[in-house]
């Protein structure tokens, strides 16, 4: 009744091929390729002019960058403090009332 039942093994219907055997290729090697022209150097990239304007557009977008992630990392330090504190408050009323129950009040 708790013996485990073993499927049998199918057996192999239609017509059944052996194996082929594969015989290794030679490998001819073929005629040397010329090497390509020398090709000119790309031309170099244009400078970029930092004006003051966008140096200070800079400075400030980097600013806001940094105080959002500051702002986003100090809520979620704060979510996990609060979580703390919550999850300690209720261990001290479990274990208040649990010591009550003990004493039979």
């Amino acid at each position: 009744m708790f013996r485990p039942k073993l499927p049998t093994m199918p057996q192999p219907t239609g017509i059944v091929t052996p194996p082929t055997v594969i015989e290794p290729t030679t490998i001819t090697p073929g005629t040397p390729a010329t090497p390509p022209a020398p090709t000119a150097p790309a031309p170099s990239r244009s400078t970029i002019q930092v004006t003051p304007g966008t140096a200070l557009a800079l400075v400030g977008g980097g600013t806001a960058v940094v105080l959002v992630v500051g702002a986003v990392l100090v809520s979620m330090l704060l979510a996990v403090a609060i979580t703390g504190v919550s999850v300690a408050l209720v261990a001290v009323v479990l274990r208040l009332l649990v010591n009550d129950m003990h004493k039979g009040r």
